[in-house]
């Protein structure tokens, strides 16, 4: 999962120190370098392999998490076209236990120039570890809010569909407001996410709200109703 950081740019967490390859581990390999001979020869197997793989030892470790971007939108019922990695979202104060629980079960985690998740490979694919969306840690109320469902025949705690929206559409931002890369999600999972929700939480925002007028237009979503307003009568 991508997400501008460059017009609210923050410093380094505080609570979440330093990660580095720990001593014995292998550097992650580039792209083209990484071991693919025991992956499937579908791109979006392979995918779901990994998101399997790391939700079995994070569930194992019981560390709170929830399997979050493309993946998760497979999982809620959208399309098996996924996208470049797997997302899971996970606690600041958590960030270094998953780490070495990670590490334990032999993969690389590391920290990139981004403050707010880590990255890890496995089975070739990259692995984010998010602890911010749209600048706003993630909570414990959020990963409440998740739901246990089949990911390709394993069970594990998937962001809700609302929440995976809200996380995008707060996102948007001047130079990030790619609604043709959230406008199918919105389709596939428009009867399933709270619209009031995010119209009360996100609707003030220019972007969003730009984007639900797209989505009425589209017959997406119904119109918004009109904003209630004082009677111009006065008092009898």
């Amino acid at each position: 999962m991508r997400q501008p950081a460059d017009d609210q740019t923050t410093g380094r967490r505080s609570d979440v120190r330093e990660l580095r390859p720990a001593p014995g581990d292998r550097a992650p390999l580039p792209r083209h370098e990484a071991p693919h001979e025991d992956l499937p020869l579908d791109r979006n197997q392979a995918i779901l392999q990994a998101a399997k793989q790391v939700g079995s030892t994070l569930k194992k470790a019981e560390h709170p998490f929830a399997l979050a971007g493309s993946v998760a939108v497979y999982a809620h019922g959208g399309t098996q076209n996924l996208q470049h990695d797997v997302d899971f979202c996970i606690r600041p104060e958590d960030a270094d236990a998953v780490a070495a629980t990670l590490r334990r079960a032999g993969l690389t985690v590391y920290t990139p120039p981004e403050d707010w998740l880590l990255k890890a490979d496995c089975l070739g694919q990259q692995v984010d570890l998010i602890f911010e969306l749209a600048h706003e840690p993630v909570t414990t109320e959020l990963l409440a809010r998740a739901r246990d469902l089949s990911v390709d025949s394993v069970l594990m705690p998937v962001l809700s569909p609302t929440d995976l929206l809200h996380g995008l559409l707060a996102a948007f931002s001047e130079h990030h407001c790619d609604f043709g890369a959230v406008l199918p999600i919105a389709r596939t999972l428009r009867e399933k996410i709270d619209w009031a929700a995010l119209r009360r939480d996100c609707g003030d925002d220019p972007m969003p709200a730009a984007f639900f007028y797209v989505l009425e237009r589209l017959e997406i979503i119904p119109p918004a109703g009109p904003p209630a307003t004082a009677s111009k009568e006065g008092p009898r």
